[in-house]
């Protein structure tokens, strides 16, 4: 039977049936990778995005309308994002969710535009969109959705249109862009929207039985912001009465909006700032996140309580925890220990809990991204406040990034992601946060490193963020890995097991039967002029024969010092920089 309209049961079918089509479809998706590197990683991006999503959805239950059901899945999706492809997947939710925006139930036409504003919020989340890839898809199938909307009156016949273009967008992919056609494959992103799309089309045709994908036994996104709510809080301005009287409480909560009565933001948040300090009020007319400090955690909840349903509500005494810290310094001075665990490293790049700040005692932390413990004890030198796990097959989520961002006492904040896959959710962070926070666009740890050098402990985030990025570009880079398959990339052949050396602006420079072959290739193919090679070895290598490639390295004549460094980057033999 045909299908005119849906309610929130049928969205959230639909979604779990999308969920499961693109589960059944990672290894595919994965596989499409252009270049044949062991860290092929957007489908598992894309289906870690999803299984966010739908915990978050899932969690509003069956019973509810379409708007909270999408709304729901976006803000899973924002929380979960992980990788480029994720974020992007994030921002198509978004939109989706704008669309059914006070929809109880939904029809061809209110499908058909939601998907249209899915596109329109996916291309806002790129600076320099590029056709050809998971944009393209996501452009031409809401194409088609209201075209054939706008013939058709049923779902069925409007979702049939939707996947029959997007998969025709997927195979045209390759004519789009040149490195899509040489490699040989389509585009991973697209294909992966294509299995999302695809798996929403088997529910709400009833072509066939769908099995509920497996859910992460990581915590859904609300729980993550749950845990991850513990921000640096800045000082209240000065002769403020809640700094005379304690800091009193920090009290947040999530709410979604009555299905008749939009969220007025700004009206909230005045009213927290009338009542409160350190208020953050973030979200839109159909769900916020709330964040204020306060004497009353009470009068808080009491206004809540009537802007709709409110989940996920934290309170915290921060003159308790005050009084912790005041004790630990205490203990700390008379151990004549006044500049250890509490003195300006405090929080020092941990993979665990830091304490939970009282006030920004720092006016400038770092957040870098780094796979490997040999990477991240060099972050831990810098100085960095907090190190994030994370690289290739193992991108941080945007709630991990804001958990991290959060949990660092200090008043503005650089994210190094050091990772090109990482960018994109680094940035919705930055526009997440209550205090200054500006990426700088490093694409492995060795320009973080480089970045590093020339911060800026004078300036404020937003201005060592140009000047860093442009450190970290001025080093050459080279990352070394094992060719998991055969390709064409650059014109060049690769065979499965092959070295490759890849550089972060020229792709594919060398490939070698022999590992130090392919190096040496690669060094002598960068720019002259270099004084320094810094060779961080990792998975697949030991000191004793990175030690033998420095030697020959050195003999190339190139006149630079070569330093060995241990990395413990996994997935990459070496990660090379020179400069």
């Amino acid at each position: 039977m045909s299908r005119r309209s849906c309610d929130g049961a049928g969205l959230l079918g639909a979604f779990r049936a999308a969920a499961a089509g693109l589960e059944a479809a990672v290894d595919e998706v994965n596989a499409l990778n252009v270049f044949p590197v062991p860290d092929g990683d957007t489908g598992s991006n894309m289906m870690a995005t999803v299984r966010a999503a739908l915990a978050e959805a899932e969690a509003v239950g069956p019973t509810v309308s379409a708007e909270r059901v999408a709304s729901a899945a976006a803000f899973g999706a924002l929380m979960g994002a992980r990788g480029n492809s994720g974020v992007i997947t994030s921002q198509i939710l978004r939109g989706l969710a704008e669309g059914l925006a006070g929809k109880t139930k939904f029809n061809a036409l209110d499908l058909a535009n939601a998907l249209d504003m899915g596109t329109k919020a996916a291309y806002g989340a790129v600076a320099k969109p590029v056709e050809g890839t998971i944009l393209t898809v996501i452009r031409e199938a809401s194409a088609a959705a209201v075209a054939g909307a706008e013939r058709e009156r049923t779902l069925d016949a409007v979702i049939g249109e939707t996947v029959d273009a997007a998969r025709a967008a997927v195979a045209k992919t390759p004519a789009l862009l040149a490195i899509l056609r040489e490699a040989g494959v389509v585009d991973s992103g697209g294909q992966g929207l294509f299995r999302l799309l695809e798996g929403a089309q088997a529910f709400l045709t009833g072509a066939a039985e769908v099995t509920a994908p497996r859910l992460s036994a990581k915590a859904a996104p609300g729980q993550i912001l749950h845990e991850a709510g513990r921000d640096g809080h800045t000082a209240a301005a000065p002769g403020a009465g809640l700094r005379d009287e304690g800091f009193g409480f920090e009290t947040m909560f999530l709410a979604h909006a009555a299905p008749d009565r939009p969220l007025d933001v700004d009206a909230i948040r005045a009213h927290y700032e009338a009542i409160g300090e350190s208020v953050l009020v973030a979200g839109d007319a159909r769900a916020i996140k709330v964040h204020v400090h306060n004497q009353r955690p009470d009068e808080v909840l009491a206004y809540a309580l009537g802007l709709g349903s409110v989940s996920k509500i934290t309170v915290e005494n921060l003159d308790q925890q005050t009084e912790d810290v005041r004790e630990r310094r205490a203990a700390a001075f008379a151990a004549g220990n006044a500049g250890g665990a509490l003195g300006p490293q405090a929080g020092a790049a941990t993979n665990g809990a830091t304490p939970h700040p009282v006030d920004g005692t720092l006016p400038l932390a770092v957040v870098a991204v780094a796979a490997g413990d040999g990477l991240a004890a060099i972050f831990k030198d810098f100085g960095v406040q907090m190190v994030v796990p994370g690289g290739q097959k193992q991108n941080p989520s945007t709630g991990e990034l804001l958990e991290a961002v959060r949990a660092v006492d200090a008043r503005e904040v650089l994210l190094l992601p050091n990772n090109p896959n990482v960018v994109l959710a680094a940035r919705q962070v930055a526009a997440m946060t209550d205090r200054p926070v500006a990426v700088v666009a490093t694409r492995n740890a060795a320009e973080g490193f480089a970045a590093l050098l020339a911060m800026d402990p004078e300036k404020g985030a937003v201005e060592n963020a140009p000047e860093m990025t442009t450190a970290g570009r001025s080093v050459q880079t080279l990352s070394i890995t094992e060719a998991v398959r055969d390709a064409t990339v650059s014109g060049r052949k690769v065979r499965q097991g092959q070295t490759i050396a890849l550089d972060p602006d020229d792709g594919l420079v060398a490939v070698h039967d022999d590992p130090a072959e392919a190096v040496l290739a690669a060094v002598a193919a960068l720019h002259p002029g270099f004084e320094l090679v810094t060779v961080y070895y990792g998975d697949g290598a030991d000191l004793a024969s990175t030690e033998k490639l420095a030697r020959r390295i050195h003999d190339l004549g190139t006149g630079a010092e070569v330093e060995v460094v241990h990395g413990g980057q996994p997935h990459y033999r070496y990660l090379i920089s020179a400069e």
